[in-house]
């Protein structure tokens, strides 16, 4: 059976992985210092970031993509919007080149018909629970299914006890409010062997596995 993942998932020093409201001009919200750190070459392996000096940050983001098949994201990874779809060309943050290439299923209450782009993304809109959103996604294509965010689609993932790997990093930072994904997950830990790795960075990556 392929594992759910989730990986690079930022978190601040008081809980926050996203602020509370998304727009246009904010993709996260007031959260946007959790990714300051954030070089998004390597989400394509190390060798992305060309002749710099390969850190301990690069190996650890790197591995977001090796062994995926399908994402699954919450609508707000998507785009700002709510309720029913208008009738604009929105297809996404990332314009015509999104960087997943694979199958992606986008949680939503308001179905519509999937988005196909030529390098094999393909979004696919579903209104469904955990689990049926994971057996919809297995049935598109084979690997890892990686849980993209944000994390309010985590933390449901989470209560549903269907994640098998997390890999979360703590920035230093303060946000102050969002939101988090370890609301109504208390003894979460008891479910997972973790391990936590500091970098020079700052940067504190912990290294959740499923007990088994």
């Amino acid at each position: 059976m392929s594992k759910v993942r989730v990986h690079n998932l930022n978190i601040s020093l008081d809980g926050f992985s996203a602020g509370g409201t998304v727009t246009y001009d904010k993709p996260i919200g007031e959260a946007s210092r959790l990714f300051d750190h954030f070089d998004g070459r390597v989400i394509w392996g190390v060798h992305g970031i060309g002749g710099e000096a390969i850190r301990a940050d690069h190996m650890l983001t790197s591995a977001w993509n090796q062994g995926i098949g399908v994402e699954i994201m919450g609508r707000r990874k998507f785009g700002p919007q709510t309720g029913p779809w208008g009738d604009d060309d929105w297809r996404g943050w990332w314009g015509d080149e999104p960087p997943f290439r694979t199958p992606v299923v986008v949680l939503t209450h308001h179905e519509r018909a999937p988005i196909e782009f030529e390098n094999g993304t393909v979004f696919h809109f579903v209104d469904a629970h955990a689990a049926e959103a994971l057996e919809f996604a297995r049935g598109l294509a084979d690997g890892d299914v990686r849980l993209g965010g944000g994390p309010t689609s985590i933390r449901e993932f989470l209560q549903a006890d269907l994640v098998d790997f997390m890999h979360l990093v703590t920035v230093p930072v303060v946000v102050g409010a969002g939101v988090s994904i370890w609301d109504g997950c208390a003894d979460l830990q008891d479910r997972f062997d973790v391990e936590s790795v500091t970098t020079g960075s700052g940067l504190t990556h912990q290294l959740w596995n499923r007990k088994r």
